[in-house]
């Protein structure tokens, strides 16, 4: 048996089925265990998706803005850390990474809201509400 299928077999044994479709601009809670001392509780982490990876290690990063301060957490997707991801809410954006958001505050880094299927990563509907003519 070759060494790559060897990873390969090693690394579907360690993906997670769990974790709900995310895309980024989603607003998502991550709820984290956290160990102290003999303890264990979970914490959660709710911000703005900025940047997704892909491959057979993937991971993502979660921005929020704590007390006037930018928080950023990098979290691998397929970690034994993660409890449960909820998504909150999807937005519309252009870019696959959302870096920018990092020079924006207030009003300016508002992402526009749309209705998104929670099975899946497509828009249901992406136009805003038009009135009749009547």
């Amino acid at each position: 048996m070759s060494t790559a299928t060897l990873l390969d077999k090693l690394n579907a044994k360690l993906q997670r089925s769990d974790i709900p479709q995310f895309a980024p601009g989603d607003t998502i809670r991550v709820h984290v265990r956290i160990k102290e001392g003999d303890k264990e509780r979970l914490q959660a982490f709710e911000g703005t998706v900025i940047a997704k990876s892909a491959g057979p290690q993937p991971s993502f990063t979660v921005r929020k803005v704590s007390f006037g301060q930018g928080v950023e957490r990098i979290f691998p997707a397929n970690s034994k850390v993660i409890d449960k991801i909820e998504v909150l809410r999807s937005t519309r954006v252009r870019r696959a990474k959302l870096y920018y958001l990092r020079g924006l505050k207030g009003k300016a880094a508002r992402l526009t809201e749309i209705e998104r299927d929670r099975g899946s990563s497509q828009p249901q509907t992406a136009s805003p509400k038009q009135e009749e003519k009547g």
